[in-house]
């Protein structure tokens, strides 16, 4: 029972990692207000009367404009998948911002490496208020780990009731619960992007088929030289939604791919800092 007794302590340990407080409004603001941008920009940037030879001035929800008089403006003719298509890439652009202050913010001050091995260096002198220092000017996720660690790392020092590995366990747990709390707020909102990545393209595709229909039923409807002018006129506006999902897509993808590599650094420097911790510890206070 005696040798029992330990073990239940550091399973009721209390823990200094708190909660992170805050919202996501973003996630829900975001896309719908992008969505009703990317209309505004269609039906009054695009859908200016002054940008076609026979505008149609009953206006509405989708007014007729017929002559575009640029190639830009033609993408207006696209059809209303187009709007949803702007939508989608202003909200690439925004998730992407945001991800990168929030990403900016979690790397820190100055590199990562180099803050590990000046925590290595006060640790080995046994200095862990030095080592603490060095967490707060480092002010990034890889940091509050270490510094929930050292907490620990420092109450363990003078704790008398538990042998060194049992110590060691204790720190190793407190590392883990920092980190449960720093990664999620280093993924969020992510699934943005990776998901617009693949939207875009459908969406780009729903949008080219609806132009085909409409063009080859005109086709069906009309004949000669009309016909086939009607014809390359619709497959034209049709294409726009193409290249507009596809480069939607290809955006999302090249912003997601930045951020995971950079989330893959800080998530190393993450599990390089516990390995420090629980090895200096180890060898030090056996």
């Amino acid at each position: 029972m005696a040798e029992n007794k330990p073990t239940a302590t550091v399973a009721k340990a209390a823990t200094s990692v708190q909660p992170k407080k805050g919202g996501n409004a973003i996630s829900y603001i975001a896309p719908i207000a992008c969505i009703v941008a990317g209309y505004i920009i269609w039906r009054f940037v695009l859908g200016d009367p002054s940008n076609f030879t026979k505008p149609d001035m009953s206006g509405g929800f989708w007014p007729s404009h017929v002559g575009p008089k640029g190639a830009l403006v033609r993408a207006y003719e696209g059809g209303i998948i187009v709007p949803l298509l702007i939508g989608l890439n202003l909200m690439v652009w925004v998730f992407a911002i945001e991800r990168f202050l929030t990403i900016s913010k979690a790397t820190g001050k100055g590199s990562i490496a180099e803050f590990i091995r000046k925590v290595q260096y006060h640790l080995a002198n046994k200095n862990v208020d030095a080592a603490l220092s060095e967490c707060d000017k480092q002010k990034g996720s890889v940091g509050n780990v270490m510094k929930a660690g050292l907490r620990k790392y420092k109450e363990m020092t003078t704790n008398t009731e538990l042998d060194t590995e049992q110590k060691v366990l204790a720190i190793q747990k407190e590392v883990e619960e920092a980190t449960a709390l720093e990664l999620p707020m280093l993924e969020k909102n992510l699934v943005f992007l990776s998901t617009i990545t693949s939207l875009a393209t459908l969406v780009a595709l729903l949008g080219t088929v609806m132009g085909m229909i409409k063009s080859f039923g005109a086709l069906g409807e009309e004949g000669g030289a009309a016909a086939a002018t009607a014809l390359a006129v619709g497959i034209s506006e049709a294409l726009y939604n193409t290249a507009l999902g596809i480069g939607t897509s290809a955006i999302a993808m090249v912003f997601y791919n930045i951020f995971t590599t950079r989330i893959d650094g800080i998530t190393y420097g993450i599990d390089e800092s516990g390995f420090t911790l629980t090895q200096s510890f180890g060898s030090l206070y056996k």
